[in-house]
């Protein structure tokens, strides 16, 4: 199965240029149970009790922090300002 890459309404700027790079969330999006459990949560109706209940599954929560490491990557710690 093929992955797509960055489309054209995401633009070239910010994390949606990356998201593709990262390789850990490549490997994720390949996993048959985590595909199916962001397609029951595209097609709840009930989308926030959902989510909430997919936050106990450990597989969709590192996927949760794949995506938010991508967005806002953590910060270095210990790092002294130039």
């Amino acid at each position: 199965m093929r992955v797509p890459g960055p489309c054209a309404e995401c633009g070239t700027g910010g994390a949606a240029r990356y998201r593709w790079e990262s390789q850990e969330l490549r490997d994720l999006l390949l996993n048959p149970h985590l595909r199916q459990l962001l397609l029951t949560l595209d097609q709840a109706q009930d989308k926030s009790s959902l989510l909430r209940k997919l936050m106990q599954e450990p597989l969709f929560v590192e996927f949760a922090d794949c995506c938010l490491g991508i967005v806002e990557p953590p910060e270095k710690e210990n790092v002294l300002p130039e």
